[in-house]
């Protein structure tokens, strides 16, 4: 059995109602100074193309119902989001996980806080000679992702599954130089992560990032020998301002993220392919 493992409001910003506007709206071009904005006011959520828009739409719905409006902001650049969230050009954002946010805090100084956990998009175990763990045999090749932060994951997932331990020190910045056992002495090779999906021809498993095992037409639930629990480390998580985060539509919007609705939409749309941590 896996372990599950835990990483552990300034009022919104005035949206000009347009006729016939998207439903997704692009990101602004200038930061909104704060202001006192009207009850009425849609509250501007910055996300990433993708999963995290499609639920996003779901929560503003679900939000719309109970009396707070969204604005769902899509960046193709997921580096611009906390910056824009920072700069009051959104209010709340939806992408990435608590490690991620709490790097980009200490590079930046920015002040935000994560203040309820997501979904979790799960890396996963690939293989086309395995059908489960159990067929893993000495001396396997395992391909893992080249870049510090996907080994250091593939790592945690690696241990999950009883493969591989490593320093407790090392936390979730994990190397191969940090391993203390490998109890059928795997053979690990760091592969970039553009070149993970060619490594299924020769590699006996390949820990595949979500997005990554996406464009190669890959899920989890199905097509996966192991993935990661829900209760990951690397959950994503809902972030806002510190100054926001005890404003009541940052409650209305974390139990509208929360909501039996959202949970079904997860269920029906993404199978267990997108992990519910909540």
């Amino acid at each position: 059995m896996r372990r599950a493992m835990w990483v552990s409001t300034m009022m919104p910003a005035v949206v000009l109602c347009v006729a016939g506007a998207l439903a997704h709206a692009a990101e602004p071009a200038q930061a909104t100074q704060p202001t006192s904005s009207p009850a009425s006011a849609a509250i501007r959520v910055g996300v990433t193309p993708g999963t995290h828009a499609q639920i996003m739409d779901e929560v503003k719905r679900v939000a719309a119902a109970r009396g707070l409006p969204l604005d769902v902001v899509v960046f193709d650049d997921p580096a611009r989001i906390d910056t824009a969230l920072a700069a009051h050009r959104i209010d709340a954002a939806s992408f990435e996980d608590a490690s991620s946010l709490d790097a980009t805090r200490a590079a930046h100084g920015y002040a935000l806080a994560s203040v309820a956990p997501t979904v979790t998009l799960p890396m996963a175990l690939y293989s086309r000679r395995l059908r489960n763990l159990s067929q893993l045999r000495p001396g396997a090749t395992v391909a893992i992702p080249a870049d510090a932060r996907g080994a250091a994951r593939a790592l945690v997932l690696l241990q999950n599954d009883t493969l591989v331990t490593f320093r407790d020190s090392a936390g979730l910045h994990a190397s191969t130089r940090d391993i203390t056992g490998n109890r059928l002495k795997l053979k690990l090779i760091a592969v970039p992560r553009a070149q993970l999906y060619t490594a299924l021809d020769h590699a006996d498993l390949v820990a595949m990032p979500n997005e990554d095992a996406a464009r190669a037409g890959l899920q989890p639930a199905r097509d996966s020998v192991s993935y990661e629990d829900a209760r990951s480390p690397y959950a994503d998580v809902l972030t806002v301002r510190e100054s926001d985060r005890a404003q009541p539509w940052v409650r209305t919007l974390i139990a509208a993220y929360h909501s039996d609705d959202v949970a079904h939409f997860l269920l029906t749309r993404y199978a267990d392919s997108v992990r519910r941590p909540w």
